[in-house]
Parts: structure tokens; C-alpha cells; sequence
């Protein structure tokens, strides 16, 4: 199984490709995409998984705006995402995915980190359509463990 310590070396290589990653607590680590995107993935190691969380939106008020994003999110979980799934939780749009630490590899890693960010890339500005009308700022990104 995959320690504390190797996913602290897996996400030191992951640096090396432009994301840049703190430790906020033991086993628990904020990583930032570097480039134009601007989330926080959070990823936690809970044995006997690896879990990646991006908080991507607050889920709009309006409840046709709410099922069209729902239908919309689960369309996209069924034919674009090869990592992970989006999802709502506590009044927010999220993208997760949990790695199996008994066999995990920094190319796992990698590859599953690559393409939420691809996902995330491609998804943006369609996700943002769904917002409520008015909404300023930035989208919602969590930080450590309000984000679990």
C-alpha cells in the first residue's frame, strides 16, 4: 500500500510538469494547477484510497436551472470523463475521483490528475452557463478540509 511519504514524492514529480502542492496536514495537500486554471485540488490520503476532490461550482438556486446542470453532469459522467465524476454535495458542484492505494503509481496519479484538469478545462465555460444570473468572482474552490 502506498504511503504518506510516496504521495508527498508522486506530487514533488507532479511539480515538475507545473502544478505546485502544500501539505496542510498530515496526509491531507492542496495542488494547484498552475497555467489559466485557477482550482485547488485537494487530495487526501484515507487508506486504502487516494482521494482528489476539485469543489467546481456553487449549485445555482433555481430548481429547472439545478435539473438541467443534474442532467447535464450526469451526461458528461456517462461520455466525456475517462477519471473521475462530478457530483453535488453540501450546495456544491464537485469533481472526485479515489485511487486504490494497494497498487497506486505516480502514472496512475498522473493520469487521473491530467485528465480532471482536461475535463475541467473543456467543461468550464459550459458549467458556467448553469450559474445564477449575477454571480461575480471566481468559482468556488475549498481549501483543506471543508472541502472533505
Amino acid at each position: 500500500m502506498v504511503s504518506r511519504e510516496e504521495v508527498e514524492s508522486f506530487l514533488v514529480r507532479l511539480d515538475a510538469t507545473g502544478a505546485s502542492h502544500t501539505e496542510i496536514e498530515a496526509g491531507l495537500w492542496i495542488v494547484k494547477p498552475g497555467g489559466e486554471l485557477d482550482f485547488d485540488f485537494i487530495i487526501h490520503h484515507t487508506p486504502p484510497v487516494l482521494l482528489l476532490r476539485v469543489d467546481v461550482m456553487t449549485l445555482p438556486t433555481d430548481d429547472d436551472t439545478i435539473a438541467a446542470l443534474s442532467r447535464r453532469l450526469l451526461d458528461l459522467n456517462a461520455n466525456d470523463l475517462v477519471h473521475g465524476s462530478y457530483g453535488v454535495t453540501g450546495g456544491t458542484v464537485v469533481l472526485t475521483e479515489a485511487l486504490e492505494l494497494a497498487h497506486l503509481d505516480y502514472e496512475e496519479l498522473r493520469a487521473a490528475y491530467e485528465s480532471m484538469t482536461v475535463a475541467l478545462a473543456s467543461h468550464i465555460r459550459e458549467l458556467g452557463a448553469y450559474r445564477d444570473p449575477g454571480t461575480t468572482g471566481t468559482w468556488r474552490v475549498a481549501s483543506g478540509r471543508e472541502a472533505l
